[in-house]
């Protein structure tokens, strides 16, 4: 068995593979102040609950964009776990060749999302994340990393909203009764979830103009079936890509 986590600066995802099957995923939220027996008791609690023994793994494939959180998660890895994690970034052997430049300064959940599009999807194609950021990603039909757009994430933009104004509250990002919000929540859910399906149509008309009409859109991330929901340029929705593409990472590799 294959135990992959994604890092990210709000969610940290796991998954358990046997072979290309993914069985247990967890979506948890990211602590910057637990220390790495927390985390590797965490870890351990999860597994256990699932049923499988750390001796039963083969394996773990760790991407990570929160550094700190990097060297905690190694560490509770290799007491809880007793393994050694494969960690991805720009050097770890993906079958793309990344254009950014520099290579480095490409985030590792963007490298493994890509991955996991152009072995299961094929390019070329526009990876759309809603992370923390929501990103957008190009990979083009021979299997080439070209770059991609960075925005504020939706968590984001709600958060600026309540913190840079006075009186509007904390809302549920949710669908409301229409386009045009007959009272405060309702007018904020409706800028936020359709601001950013319009966003995304957008971006992605811009995107297919440099790719060619044939891209594919594919959405993943802990936001992605609400905004798909909202919009038909979302083609696949895959809200395990990341973990896909830690598998298949894994598996080149070894």
């Amino acid at each position: 068995m294959l135990l992959t986590i994604d890092v990210g600066n709000t969610n940290i995802t796991i998954g358990l593979y046997e072979g290309a099957k993914l069985g247990a995923r967890w979506r948890l939220a990211t602590d910057h102040e637990r220390m790495p027996d927390e985390y590797g008791l965490q870890i351990l609690g999860l597994l256990q609950h699932s049923g499988c023994a750390p001796n039963q793994l083969d394996g773990v494939c760790m991407a990570s964009v929160v550094p700190p959180l990097t060297t905690r998660i190694l560490q509770a890895s290799r007491v809880y776990l007793n393994q050694m994690p494969l960690t991805v970034d720009h050097t770890v052997k993906t079958g793309i060749k990344i254009l950014y430049d520099p290579p480095n300064a490409v985030g590792a959940d963007r490298i493994v999302d890509a991955v996991a599009v152009l072995n299961l999807y094929g390019g070329p194609a526009c990876v759309v994340d809603f992370g923390t950021a929501t990103t957008f990603d190009a990979i083009t039909v021979a299997g080439e990393y070209l770059g991609g757009a960075i925005a504020p994430g939706i968590g984001i933009a709600a958060d600026a909203l309540v913190q840079r104004t006075a009186k509007l509250p904390r809302v549920d990002l949710q669908t409301p009764p229409s386009v045009i919000g007959r009272n405060t929540i309702h007018a904020m859910q409706s800028g936020l979830l359709y601001g950013y399906v319009a966003m995304v149509e957008g971006m992605v008309k811009r995107f297919r103009k440099e790719l060619g009409k044939e891209m594919k859109v594919i959405a993943t991330g802990g936001l992605a079936e609400i905004v798909a929901h909202e919009t038909e340029c979302i083609q696949i929705l895959a809200p395990w890509l990341t973990l896909d593409g830690l598998r298949i990472i894994w598996e080149m590799n070894h």
